[in-house]
């Protein structure tokens, strides 16, 4: 969303625009549940030697 202020606006008119854009983006605004996706992936290996593992990859 692109807002566009003048110059010339007063404090009150920046202030109600603030508002508006704020209340369209609280509606528009997901929240992320990473708590979800906790333990749903099962490892073979320990995440430790799975790092390892990817690092050696590049020599």
């Amino acid at each position: 969303m692109t807002v566009i202020l003048k110059k010339s606006d007063s404090k009150e008119t920046i202030e109600k625009i603030f508002e508006r854009v704020s209340k369209s983006t609280q509606k528009n605004l997901k929240i992320f549940d990473a708590h979800k996706y906790c333990g749903v992936i099962k490892l073979k290996k320990s995440p430790l030697e799975i790092q390892k593992q990817m690092r050696d990859e590049w020599e």
